[in-house]
């Protein structure tokens, strides 16, 4: 992932919402009425943070109707854990110092 690609992704979970949204998000594929419902929020204001978290690429939107279900993008999460795998790994000693 280009850096641009991980702010984006940061700046999305920046929020308290949209962090619950994607705890909501992590157990099953959610209707934007059950998520009005759960997060007691105006449709508006979920539509805002439903906006974000599709433009980062975090979720999948399908219109179905009058609704829009919402699930998780597999694919992004996986480029995301291969991030932080392979960041995790990076513990090199320096040249400098000698240290880790």
């Amino acid at each position: 992932m280009t850096n641009k690609e991980l702010s984006v992704f940061f700046k999305a979970l920046s929020d308290e919402t949209r962090v619950q949204v994607m705890k909501m998000l992590s157990t099953e594929n959610l209707c934007a009425c059950q998520l009005l419902k759960e997060l007691n929020i105006s449709q508006p204001t979920l539509s805002h943070h439903m906006r974000i978290l599709c433009e980062s690429g975090l979720v999948i939107a399908n219109k179905a109707g009058k609704w829009v279900h919402y699930r998780i993008n597999a694919v992004m999460f996986d480029q995301i854990k291969t991030f932080f795998d392979y960041n995790e790994k990076g513990n090199i000693a320096c040249d400098i110092c000698m240290e880790k």
